[in-house]
């Protein structure tokens, strides 16, 4: 068994004048707790411009996006690529400012693709500037708002095509889906670049949805039949402070749900008619089957369900409502204990894009929409916010690793809308019931939802990498503070994601040394710190128990010597003391995050080890697709087998494979190829066959002395010894077409 981890340079502090490290309760008055539950968390807006991603994983990512991805999906969207599904959605801007002669053209929501590419090239511009890309964007944003109607109405689909019939089919036509990613891309472009004019389209946008739909006599008592808006309009209401947009925000996801039903009644208005031939009056398509602090289950389609939930989480944490969070904690325990994919993908019917029943997860019929992923991010990153646990960060990781990353190709130049966990060519994409579940990935889509949904995630990463909170007041149970500056006390720093890079959080500034995601070491350097104390919070991901740490080259600590507090809310009260550099250091642990409090010196290191190796997970038996399976998992990533490096050339099927019950296992870098700089797992298996020579002489597939195989046979298959190999799952597909499997058969 081979495993070796290339050890990350340790800068100690000055001094070095370290002591070995002190473990007992420490409840001492004159130490705040950092650690308590809080009723007011103030959160600090994370500035993209301020975090700095540098390592060998992501970073080349961000510059993918930012150099081939980006301008790809630009020239697609003004129909520049020839040979590819037609996209037409800059031209429809352009048709609508008056700018040239044309028709609509596309998907109703066709808007939104600019809008989430728009968003895309803020965060891209944020983290590396580029004056083309930001002049031609301007010149992108100039056409919206050329193409906006006076009353600050935005939708060319209904401008161009159907003028008049504005707000009459809410429930299926995508306006306020369409408005609100507008809004993420106008807050998003302004907050990069300072320039307003997108957002002052937003904030017209807005005013037209607000003069239409509300409480109020005479307005429309109704709610986005896809869920978005709730989000633009709270990242609107945040970077304006006006609070017609948190009123409206709060309207729509408190309303959805309840009677009378608004979509059944603008039905009825329309004289009974669908706009999707075959669509969906179901409210449990919608979420519409119950208000939102009565839904107990994840139902319909499960993008609308990530969006609505992290709307939810976003209102609860602006507004401290008790009965909304409580909501988004039995949603996201639903969803992630009972209906997500081992990969982080969600939504396991392609008939409606979303969930079916608990523990029903296929693998070759799974829809897993690369947006529903994306979604679960966005709703593990909102409940992080709402509340520092490691559970959200672990799914938050999941998903960004597996279930997003699988999404494209490793070139930027294919997408994958569906992202099934096992593929099988004679089948995938071709049989009924199968059509959806493509083995190698399309250029683009007439639906092309996922490819700016990725662009814009992955040009985000910072934000969902660090938080800053500083809690206001703390709650009963947290030790008395005597220190003078108690609100420096109460700040924290959160770090929920392993990147390489730095931080910069005004008065602290933090540089973070990694080989993650395939090396378990990591180092944090305080490069800045105020002269108050002030908490810094490190998530251990689930997977990893046996974290080491060490502070200025201070004798190591392991994870099981940290007092744990557990899930309870009443804080943390047993610390462990650490003593480095003439620093004293407390360390707490509280629901999968390692807290350290004190006064730093600048220069002050944190040294965080943790073995990454492969490991076999299996699924709750309740789970019938994944009975007598195990899947290979190593740190955050989900590995799979494809056929191509698995006997595919000599007539070996995925199926006839098993893991061995003793693997001994090899880490192989793939030093080339279109898979170069990642890490194989290499390990010998066993492959069962019916050898004639191991058959009886008579089987119902033929005659006695038969070369073919038989189809049934009453003596168990033969089982040979062969090389296996798995890679990431989310590098699947990039070698051409072959079979794919994530779960193996295990003896």
């Amino acid at each position: 068994m081979q495993n070796t981890f290339p050890a990350v340079k340790r800068s100690l502090c000055t001094g070095r004048n370290s002591q070995r490290i002190s473990i007992h309760r420490w409840i001492a008055a004159g130490y705040p707790n950092p650690l308590t539950e809080t009723e007011n968390n103030m959160e600090q807006e994370i500035d993209l411009k301020k975090v700095a991603v540098k390592d060998d994983f992501w970073s080349p990512r961000q510059t993918l996006i930012s150099k081939v991805v980006i301008p790809y999906q630009e020239d697609i969207m003004n129909d520049r690529i020839p040979g590819i599904e037609k996209s037409s959605a800059i031209t429809n801007f352009r048709i609508a400012a008056g700018l040239e002669k044309g028709s609509f053209y596309g998907m109703v929501f066709q808007d939104s693709d600019v809008a989430k590419w728009l968003e895309g090239v803020a965060y891209s511009l944020a983290i590396r500037p580029d004056e083309e890309l930001e002049k031609r964007a301007d010149e992108i944003i100039s056409i919206i708002a050329r193409a906006q109607q006076e009353d600050g109405y935005l939708d060319t689909y209904f401008i161009l095509k159907e003028p008049g019939k504005q707000f009459t089919n809410v429930q299926e036509c995508h306006e306020l889906y369409c408005a609100g990613h507008m809004m993420e891309a106008g807050v998003a472009y302004y907050e990069t670049t300072g320039k307003d004019t997108l957002l002052d389209v937003c904030r017209k946008l807005a005013d037209c949805i607000d003069r239409h739909f509300g409480p109020e006599e005479g307005k429309l008592h109704g709610y986005p039949g896809h869920e978005e808006c709730e989000l633009g309009l709270l990242r609107l209401y945040e970077a304006t402070g006006e609070e017609r947009y948190l009123a409206l925000a709060k309207y729509f996801i408190t309303r959805r749900g309840t009677q009378p039903d608004f979509f059944k009644q603008q039905f009825e208005e329309r004289g009974g008619k669908m706009f999707w031939e075959g669509g969906f009056q179901n409210p449990d398509y919608y979420q519409n089957h119950a208000p939102v602090t009565e839904q107990t289950e994840a139902k319909g389609h499960a993008v609308r369900c990530m969006y609505l939930y992290s709307a939810v989480a976003e209102l609860a944490r602006l507004t401290g409502d008790k009965d909304l969070t409580r909501a988004c904690e039995t949603m996201f325990r639903d969803v992630t204990k009972r209906q997500m994919y081992i990969t982080g993908g969600i939504g396991q019917v392609a008939r409606w894009e979303g969930f079916s029943f608990d523990y029903d997860l296929p693998n070759d019929t799974a829809y897993a929409e690369t947006c529903a992923a994306i979604g679960l991010v966005f709703f593990a990153h909102r409940m992080l916010k709402l509340s520092p646990r490691g559970q959200y960060a672990d799914v938050m990781e999941r998903a960004l690793y597996n279930g997003v990353l699988s999404g494209m190709q490793l070139d930027g130049k294919r997408f994958f809308y569906v992202n099934p966990l096992e593929v099988n060519p004679d089948l995938s994409g071709k049989m009924p019931g199968y059509e959806h579940v493509l083995p190698q990935r399309p250029q683009w889509y007439a639906c092309a939802c996922c490819p700016p949904n990725v662009t814009r995630l992955v040009t985000s990463l910072g934000k969902y990498a660090w938080d800053d909170v500083r809690q206001e007041t703390s709650a009963p149970g947290s030790l008395p503070g005597v220190i003078p500056s108690a609100d420096a006390a109460r700040r924290i720093i959160y770090s929920h994601l392993f990147l390489g890079g730095a931080a910069d959080f005004d008065d602290i500034k933090i540089s973070e040394e990694t080989e993650y995601p395939w090396n378990g070491e990591v180092q944090y350097t305080i490069a800045k710190t105020p002269a108050s104390p002030w908490t810094f919070a490190v998530r251990i991901p689930g997977w990893a128990p046996g974290a080491v740490f060490s502070i200025c080259g201070s004798s190591e600590i392991h994870l099981a010597e940290i007092p744990d507090a557990g899930t309870s809310g009443s804080g943390i009260t047993s610390f462990a003391r650490i003593d480095a550099d003439g620093m004293e250091i407390q360390a707490g642990r509280k629901d999968g995050y390692v807290y350290f409090y004190g006064e730093w010196k600048e220069g002050a290191t944190i040294h965080i080890s943790f073995l990454i190796r492969p490991r076999l997970t299996y699924a709750n038996p309740k789970v019938r697709a994944d009975s007598n399976c195990a899947a290979l998992e190593m740190g955050p990533f989900v590995y799979c087998f494809e056929g191509i490096d698995n006997g595919q050339d000599k007539g070996i099927l995925l199926q006839e494979l098993r893991i061995p019950q003793d693997m001994r296992y090899k880490i192989t870098d793939i030093r080339e190829g279109k898979l170069q700089g990642l890490k194989a797992v290499d390990f010998t298996g066993e492959y069962l066959s019916f050898s004639p020579d191991d058959v009886p002489g008579s089987s119902p597939s033929g005659t006695a002395g038969s070369e073919e195989e038989p189809l049934y046979s009453s003596v168990k298959p033969s089982v040979k010894k062969i090389p296996m190999r798995a890679i990431p799952y989310f590098a699947w597909g990039n070698r051409g077409i072959g079979q794919m499997r994530v779960w193996m058969p295990k003896e």
